[in-house]
């Protein structure tokens, strides 16, 4: 009877740990870095896990993603269909082309659907690409005629709202992009699980913000709690980079320094095999190894690495 009561006891843990570990997101990256490569810039695709229904975080390459993620077979269906069909919607950390290209590009061929972004984002596109003079507005405000392809959905600060078409939700939070520019982190929950994905965003102390804390604040119960299943977020240049030349991005060493402030809220422990996604590396001479080689070194929290690939999936 004992040795039952074990085996039950056992195999109690042993689920509850499957359940704890389940995955809930795919991420499909269709644009990894940051800066000159336009085939390869910030944007990547968001489920909820067994789902066809995606958002994208950022824009910056669309199609040259798709077609590197169809021809491995991430996707079944032509590249068009995916574009209109699987992508959902759009949300748009800030209005610098790297982050935004490829939708603008590919809009012609896009299909209805939501553009997510802060009123300081859409306030870009009106003005500076959906805009007659620059491209023709397919969104559903701005310079007449407005041919309503687009509807903007604009956020409000620490406010979740559904992801239309989608089983998702977000919730957004205000970045320092070299102050005063501002930029967007976007929490994405799916049931009781989350991923928080970072735009571009400078450091605190370099920024003379609270952005970055105020965030911090706001996930560490889900670390703690191992709900939030990971952090996407940029370095965009080595620890060589002077601090006064960042023009609000990370290094690893700034990376480490705001993770030791994270983990201030949620304890050592909880940060342990922590995933933390790697974006927006530029790719300039030879930064993106010199970048690795740092965060690793620099890695004093035993947090989980990983550096995306384009068109490769990720499974949290």
């Amino acid at each position: 009877m004992l040795m039952i009561k074990r085996i039950f006891t056992l195999l109690f843990f042993i689920g509850l740990s499957q359940i704890l570990n389940a995955q809930s997101f795919k991420i499909i990256p269709l644009g990894v870095l940051g800066g000159s490569d336009e085939s390869n810039l910030s944007s990547y695709m968001i489920a909820a896990k067994g789902s066809g229904n995606y958002v994208c975080l950022d824009a910056g390459t669309i199609r040259a993603g798709l077609e590197k993620a169809v021809k491995k077979h991430v996707f079944k269906d032509a590249v068009a269909d995916v574009l209109k069909n699987n992508i959902k919607g759009y949300l748009i950390s800030h209005g610098h082309l790297d982050h935004l290209s490829g939708l603008i590009m590919n809009s012609p061929d896009d299909r209805p659907k939501a553009i997510y972004a802060m009123p300081y984002v859409i306030d870009v596109f009106k003005k500076h690409y959906f805009s007659w003079d620059t491209w023709a507005n397919f969104a559903n405000e701005g310079e007449k005629p407005a041919l309503a392809k687009y509807h903007y959905v604009s956020l409000n600060p620490d406010q979740e709202i559904p992801l239309e078409n989608t089983s998702m939700l977000v919730t957004p939070f205000e970045l320092s992009h070299s102050k005063p520019y501002q930029s967007t982190a976007f929490l994405v929950r799916s049931n009781q699980d989350y991923v928080l994905y970072l735009g571009d965003t400078g450091a605190d102390r370099v920024e003379q913000s609270d952005k970055l804390d105020q965030l911090w604040k706001a996930v560490a119960p889900l670390i703690k709690s191992h709900q939030l299943k990971a952090i996407l977020i940029e370095v965009s240049f080595p620890n060589a980079q002077s601090e006064k030349q960042l023009f609000g991005h990370l290094t690893p060493k700034l990376l480490m320094e705001e993770m030791q402030h994270l983990s201030a809220y949620t304890g050592l422990e909880a940060m342990k095999n922590l995933n933390v996604v790697i974006t927006h590396m530029k790719p300039v001479e030879d930064n993106i190894e010199t970048i690795k080689k740092e965060v690793k070194a620099e890695n004093q929290l035993g947090l989980k690495i990983i550096f995306p690939k384009q068109a490769k999936e990720l499974d949290f």
